[in-house]
């Protein structure tokens, strides 16, 4: 009994000093029976549950794990009751919130062979899992480094060797001050067709043929240019050791030392062979072009003769019958005004308008002549007053008429003449005009868009009859109409003159209509990118239309 009595304090004193080494350690330690009740914990463990070791001393392992945690836990620590040691790494959340990665194992307690419980240890691996993962992203970016300078220096190399491959027709070789080969490369001997033994020290001067001494800058005189302004070009016939020649572009390259001090020169020269021959076709083409051109601007210039001869002819040999006919139609008219026969008066009315027709028609035809060669006096047109004043001028000719007119005040500025501008608009605001002759409500609008293809697009709209565009493939050719003379009066000159108008000034008129629907004409021309405060007069510009 003494010796129980005197060992039972150091038992119990030992237990003490165990318990107070234990919480000396960072590391959680904790040791629970196989009914999983915890017999015993260290302050580590107990402070990452935010308790002590006393207050986990004997509570089962359900009651201290964090719920969300059991089910991972617990397939472990059957595993290791079963006499099976478990380790894995996790993500814990202490008591304050802060997130921490530990190392834990699982170990089994057996006592003649049987488990009584498990050791479970749980070192704080967070600052070496920090330094894991900085290092982990370390390397990544190394690598990442590494292949990018990889497939730089996979670029680098792949261009280098198509370089190689693309320079076949190019070669370098270096000379000294005076013109003798110090270095010459395969390259050189690959296009020369000399060996390195045959030209080293040799004049390169024998590299070139010169038929006459004005073929090519002399060899001294190029060195000369190339030392004083680091490089010089010459271009001239080349020898080969075979005999045959080549076309050549050579550079010729002065090379220093930091210091400024010479080093001798380089030479690089590019088989320019085809190039020539194709220049030398290209001026022999240029020159055959050029015999034409002046042939053909002979004949033109004989065919704008004939054609003034045309237009002296019909203005006076073919008006001036016109003339006596629409004279004598009125001294009939003025003959006949007493007479009852119903079929003379409408005969000699019908004769009247036709020559009155044949000579708007006539004139039509010199006016398309006259705009092929009357030059264009290129200015800034802005089309909205110009726009204004054709509308007053037909507004005058039509006082019957209530049209509803519709411009947009914001047109651009456009380069062209103004004149022959003003009479191309007159020409398809008066199409508009006479279009809409039957309607009860007749609207024409002007307006402008961007154009899809670029540039600004005008168009000038109305409500009037219309046309089937199918059948209207000579529209723009002259004294081709789309109405009946009786529907709608007309020559059918005024769109052909529209339009040579407007090519002459580089623009395109186009159509968009349909039957019963009115008809919408658009065109292009040259605008200003800043656009100037000019203004013209409505009466001024009026009258330009006159």
């Amino acid at each position: 009994m003494d010796i129980i009595s005197s060992s039972a304090p150091a038992t119990e004193s030992n237990a003490d000093l165990i318990q107070r080494v234990a919480n000396r350690i960072p590391t959680r330690l904790s040791y629970y029976d196989k009914d999983l009740v915890c017999r015993f914990a260290n302050l580590a463990h107990a402070q990452g549950f935010g308790k002590t070791a006393d207050e986990i001393v004997g509570l089962n392992i359900s009651e201290i794990m964090p719920t969300e945690t059991l089910p991972e836990i617990l397939p472990k620590v059957a595993q290791a009751l079963s006499g099976e040691s478990v380790s894995f790494e996790t993500q814990r959340t202490h008591a304050d919130g802060s997130e921490h990665f530990y190392e834990i194992h699982y170990i089994p307690d057996f006592h003649e062979s049987e488990v009584r419980g498990i050791f479970i240890e749980m070192s704080d691996i967070t600052e070496r899992r920090r330094i894991e993962e900085m290092v982990l992203r370390a390397n990544h970016d190394l690598e990442e480094r590494v292949r990018e300078r990889s497939a730089e220096l996979f670029e680098s190399e792949q261009r280098y060797r198509l370089m190689v491959d693309a320079l076949q027709d190019y070669c370098i070789y270096f000379i000294d001050e005076t013109g003798l080969v110090t270095d010459w490369t395969e390259s050189a001997q690959r296009l020369h067709g000399y060996t390195h033994q045959q030209m080293l020290g040799q004049n390169s001067d024998a590299l070139r043929l010169v038929a006459e001494p004005a073929d090519e800058t002399d060899l001294d005189q190029v060195l000369r240019l190339a030392i004083a302004n680091g490089q010089w070009e010459t271009r001239g016939w080349r020898r080969r050791e075979d005999g045959s020649r080549f076309w050549g572009h050579t550079v010729v390259t002065a090379l220093r030392h930091q210091t400024g001090e010479l080093r001798g020169l380089s030479c690089i020269t590019r088989d320019m062979t085809a190039a020539k021959h194709l220049e030398d076709v290209m001026n022999d083409l240029n020159r055959e072009l050029e015999k034409r051109v002046s042939e053909r601007t002979q004949q033109l210039v004989a065919a704008n003769k004939d054609l003034d001869v045309f237009s002296h002819m019909v203005s006076h040999d073919l008006r001036a019958p016109l003339r006596h006919i629409s004279n004598f139609i009125g001294l009939l008219q003025e003959q006949l005004a007493d007479s009852n026969d119903p079929v003379l008066k409408p005969y000699l009315l019908a004769i009247g308008k036709a020559s009155k027709r044949m000579g708007t028609m006539i004139e039509g035809l010199l006016e398309y002549a006259r705009l092929g060669r009357v030059a264009l006096e290129t200015q800034p047109v802005p089309l909205s007053p110009l726009m204004h004043g054709v509308i007053e001028h037909l507004k005058r000719e039509h006082v019957d008429r209530q049209i509803e007119w519709v411009v947009d005040e914001d047109m651009p500025v456009v380069l062209g003449d103004a004149m022959m501008l003003a009479q191309a608009m007159g020409k398809l605001l008066d199409n508009a005009v006479k279009f809409t002759s039957k309607v009860e409500h007749a609207r024409i609008e002007i307006g402008w868009r961007l154009n899809p293809v670029g540039g600004r697009m005008f168009y000038i709209k109305d409500n009037g009859a219309g046309f089937d565009l199918s059948k209207a493939q000579n529209l723009f050719v002259m004294f081709q109409r789309q109405h009946h003379s009786m529907d709608f009066e007309g020559t059918g000159t005024g769109l052909s003159l529209s339009q040579r108008i407007i090519e002459r000034h580089g623009g395109r008129l186009w159509c968009e209509t349909a039957v019963g629907e009115g008809c919408t004409f658009f065109f292009t021309l040259p605008c200003e990118e800043v656009e100037p405060e000019i203004s013209f007069g409505f009466s001024s510009l009026a009258e330009l239309t006159n």
